[in-house]
């Protein structure tokens, strides 16, 4: 094993990698949690939920992103061999949920992600996600991050209630009830946000789970004394002061056997209809195409960076690069990456990508691929803790969201703001992404912003041939309603 892993060549221990693999684990466990509440809470465009149900699956999606994280991070560590974690990833989650699926169904969503996948794996097996890396500005991909990082935070905001809608007059959203934070599940979402906030910032290991595990605890206290009951009661009946998820109770069961649910999760893969699975790769007409393509290339575009990013970042905590920046196996990190995206499409979690908290395994001595393992490990022993997740409510995980809105967006300092070149474009990727409740208007109102401003300063030869390509797509797909209407789709 140590010479497989290369534990003493790396200066490491056994004891060392297997500690870094679980505070790994603890540091970025709170997925298991909160995917479910992103993806799983979400009706699709046919007005179902994930896996076709008319009510949330919370548990199903819970396990299925406990397996994928866990095979994709064990494999990880046996084929790459480096110390990095995968799992869904925030911010794609919140994509592929409100600009995928809510226009698609879920089985299409997941589909388009799988396919993003598969694309990712055949440019790393052609060496050309290098050439593309170094097409687009660095201030877009760090804009695109600060973006998203806003997106989730606004959507953490609104599903606890913290934020809402007015219903009434110019402004369009408000605090809390009114203008007042008022009822029982907002105090205990603002605990939760310093909770977290505390913890984070005096640099507990796994502060994102232990608020997320604490605040439960107190709002299950609340509900058991106020009864406090849902926000939703029925059509006609709400209660606005309720909870906006799920209702804080203690469970009948803690622990159940996930190969009992084998049959469940296959049903939840896209590859459960064949028949939904070939219309969906096929069958579109051009205007359709194009708009889907479109949205594959913003899921390809955001796993496309970030992961080389990540770890690269990892390599220089853990001492790894060589003279050029590079780490060891990198072909093979990115080839699992890949396929990690691939697999998250097909078992319908979303796309699966590197973590960065994979820099706290490493901060405890971590070196090796046997620590990826380790974490890994954990994930797949968590399955069986998946009804758990029933019991969290909306205000006890949505802290964590702003958090990580948050981490993302302390990125913003690499923008230069004095150059209105990269500023621009870069300011209207970060704000229309939460102002208009959309991933992919961001990202193309920044392309298309670089290369007119490129123009505008007679710079037309410093634009990148792929970025003109790219923002001629761009303007087709903000157009793609007269369009269609041209092509007569409708």
């Amino acid at each position: 094993m140590d010479t497989f892993f290369k534990i003493t060549e790396r200066g490491s221990t056994v004891g060392r990698e297997v500690r870094g693999g679980i505070v790994t684990f603890f540091t970025m466990a709170y997925i298991i949690v909160l995917n479910p509440l992103i993806i799983g809470t979400q009706t699709d465009g046919a007005g179902k939920f994930l896996g076709g149900g008319d009510a949330p699956n919370i548990p199903l999606v819970a396990l299925a992103t406990a397996v994928v994280a866990g095979v994709m991070t064990i494999l990880m560590g046996v084929v790459a061999r480096y110390p990095l974690a995968l799992a869904t990833g925030l911010g794609l989650n919140a994509f592929v949920t409100f600009s995928i699926a809510k226009v698609y169904t879920w089985n299409q969503a997941m589909t388009f992600v799988f396919l993003e996948g598969v694309i990712i794996l055949v440019l790393v097996l052609t060496g050309f996600r290098t050439a593309v890396f170094r097409t687009v500005p660095a201030s877009l991909k760090t804009a695109i991050s600060v973006g998203i990082g806003l997106f989730i935070a606004l959507i953490g905001l609104v599903d606890a209630g913290f934020v809402r809608r007015t219903g009434a007059g110019p402004v369009p959203v408000e605090l809390g009830i009114g203008g007042l934070l008022d009822g029982w599940p907002t105090l205990v979402f603002v605990v939760g946000l310093f909770l977290v906030i505390a913890l984070y910032s005096r640099g507990v290991k796994g502060a994102i789970l232990i608020s997320i595990i604490a605040t439960t605890v107190l709002a299950i206290v609340v509900e058991a004394v106020a009864k406090v009951g849902p926000t939703f009661i029925s059509p006609e009946k709400s209660n606005p002061e309720g909870w906006n998820l799920n209702v804080p109770k203690l469970p009948s069961d803690v622990v159940t056997s996930p190969f009992n649910k084998l049959d469940d999760l296959w049903h939840l893969s896209i590859f459960d209809d064949v028949g939904k699975l070939g219309d969906t790769i096929g069958g579109y007409d051009a205007a359709a195409f194009i708009a889907i393509a479109l949205l594959i290339f913003t899921l390809l575009l955001a796993d496309f960076f970030d992961t080389m990013g990540t770890m690269t970042a990892i390599g220089a905590e853990a001492g790894l690069l060589d003279a050029q920046g590079i780490p060891p196996k990198s072909e093979a990190i990115l080839i699992v990456d890949s396929l990690a995206a691939a697999a998250g499409g097909a078992a319908s979690v979303s796309s699966n990508t590197s973590y960065i908290e994979s820099a706290s395994g490493v901060g405890e001595g971590a070196r090796t691929g046997l620590a990826s393992v380790v974490t890994g490990v954990m994930f797949l022993l968590a399955t069986i803790f998946t009804p758990l997740v029933e019991i969290i409510p909306n205000e006890a995980a949505t802290p964590a969201l702003v958090l990580v809105g948050f981490l993302m967006m302390t990125q913003v300092k690499n923008i230069d703001w004095e150059d209105l070149e990269i500023a621009i474009p870069a300011f209207l990727t970060i704000v229309l992404m939460p102002f208009t409740y959309n991933i992919t208007v961001g990202i193309g109102a920044g392309f298309i912003a670089h290369v007119v401003v490129k123009l505008v300063h007679g710079k037309a030869r410093e634009i990148a041939p792929l970025m003109w390509v790219v923002a001629a797509m761009f303007v087709v797909y903000f157009a793609i309603a007269p369009i269609r209407q041209l092509l007569g789709v409708g």
